[in-house]
């Protein structure tokens, strides 16, 4: 009979998802990520089999989160002051590994490499693009903003806004809460 791993896979995901997060898919080893999760070399390739299959699953999790989190602020605030939170959510996060984003970072990274995981991030931007696209339709229909707007156009303007943000907060010779709250004004004027 099979023992239990001593480990919670999903910890161990999520722990890994900071690593990558924070030092990117080069400047993370394979004896790195054994440390940090504290796994023997064995131990590690039954858990997760390699380094990208573990990657590919923080990069999930990186994205599952990030939708999930954006559709309960929608919940709790209503789409078009969810969408105008946000700027402000990712300039104020403070336990976050970094502040740019996970997916941006390794589409970079790895895109000139043509890199399998590069176009996993890109098909998971795709994703939470899609989910943006949902809150300014909804807004939309809510009379929130006007109808002449295609959601689809507001939604992948938005995300590149917040993906040149999430940068600029790293920077500290830019004010991120500023255009952080430029962000949000502008979506006032839809």
């Amino acid at each position: 009979m099979p023992r239990k791993p001593a480990y919670d896979r999903d910890t161990l995901i999520a722990q890994a998802r900071d690593i990558f997060w924070r030092h990117g898919w080069a400047g993370t080893s394979l004896k790195d990520l054994e440390r940090e999760l504290k796994l023997k070399p064995g131990s590690f390739y039954a858990a997760f089999g390699s380094k990208d299959a573990l990657y590919a699953l923080a990069m999930e999790r990186y994205a599952q989160d990030g939708v999930a989190n954006m559709m309960a602020l929608a919940q709790q605030l209503g789409p078009l002051e969810a969408l105008k939170a946000q700027p402000r959510l990712v300039v104020e996060a403070s336990v976050l590994p970094t502040k740019a984003c996970m997916l941006s970072k390794t589409y970079a990274e790895l895109q000139a490499r043509g890199h399998e995981l590069a176009g996993q991030a890109r098909t998971h931007m795709i994703a939470m693009k899609t989910c943006f696209a949902d809150l300014f339709q909804r807004a939309q229909k809510a009379g929130e903003i006007g109808s002449e707007h295609d959601p689809e156009r507001l939604a992948a303007r938005y995300q590149s806004d917040l993906l040149g943000l999430r940068l600029s907060a790293e920077r500290d010779d830019v004010n991120a809460a500023e255009i952080a709250a430029d962000i949000a004004a502008d979506l006032d004027r839809l």
